[in-house]
C-alpha cells in the first residue's frame, strides 16, 4: 500500500458521515500506487504532481471526483457529470459501503484508466468563454464601458467563465443586474469571482 498523508487521516477520522465510506474508497484508491495528498480540504490523489481523483462527500452521497473524467471510456455508465456546467469532472456516487466493495474491481479499473490518461498528457478541451451565454444585463456594460470590456478580456479564461456563469444564473433581471453591480469593481482591478 502507498504513503499516507496524516492530514487524510486527520479528516478521516473527524468526519461526521460517510468515515467507512472514505476509508475503503482511500484503501481502493491508494492500492493503485497513486500519491496521497490533501487538497481542497479532500482526500486528493496524484501521479506526478497531476491530480488524477479526489474523495469527497455530500449530504445525500460520498463520490469519487476524476478530475479529468470526461475522457474516461466510461464502460459501465457510471460516471456522473455534477452539473452541467463542469466540463472535466465526472463522479461516481455511492451511498453505501457495500457499493463500493461490491465495485472494487470496477473502482481500480477507471483509477488506472485515469492514470493512463495522465500518463499519456491528455488535456480536456474547455469551452472558451465566448461560448458561454453573456447575461443581457452584463452585455450592455460592456458595451458602454470600455475600460470593463478590457479589463474582463484580460481576466484568465477561468475567471471569464465562472463571472458569465455567475451572472447567466439568476432568472430574475432584478437579480443578474445586482450581481454585474457588485462584482463590475472586482472586474476593473483584475480580481476573479471567489478573489
Amino acid at each position: 500500500m502507498a504513503k499516507t498523508n496524516p492530514k487524510v487521516d486527520e479528516f478521516i477520522s473527524k468526519a461526521k458521515t460517510w468515515k467507512e465510506e472514505y476509508i475503503e474508497l482511500r484503501r481502493i484508491v491508494l492500492d493503485c500506487q497513486l500519491t496521497e495528498e490533501y487538497k481542497w480540504m479532500h482526500p486528493c490523489y496524484t501521479i506526478q504532481d497531476k491530480n488524477v481523483v479526489l474523495i469527497h462527500g455530500f449530504k445525500d452521497y460520498c463520490a469519487l471526483l476524476f478530475h479529468k473524467g470526461v475522457l474516461l471510456k466510461d464502460a459501465q455508465g457510471i460516471l456522473i457529470q455534477q452539473t452541467e456546467n463542469v466540463q472535466a469532472g465526472r463522479q461516481i456516487r455511492f451511498t453505501h459501503v457495500r457499493e463500493i466493495l461490491a465495485m472494487e474491481p470496477i473502482l481500480k479499473a477507471y483509477i488506472n484508466e485515469a492514470i493512463e490518461v495522465e500518463n499519456a498528457g491528455l488535456e480536456v478541451s474547455f469551452k472558451k468563454h465566448t461560448e458561454f451565454t453573456v447575461a443581457e444585463e452584463f452585455q450592455m456594460k460592456l458595451d458602454e464601458n470600455p475600460a470593463l470590456k478590457t479589463a474582463f478580456e484580460a481576466l484568465t479564461p477561468g475567471r471569464q467563465r465562472n463571472y458569465l456563469l455567475h451572472f447567466s444564473e439568476p432568472k430574475q433581471t432584478k437579480t443578474r443586474e445586482s450581481r454585474v453591480e457588485k462584482n463590475v469593481p472586482k472586474i476593473l482591478e483584475g480580481k476573479g469571482l471567489n478573489d
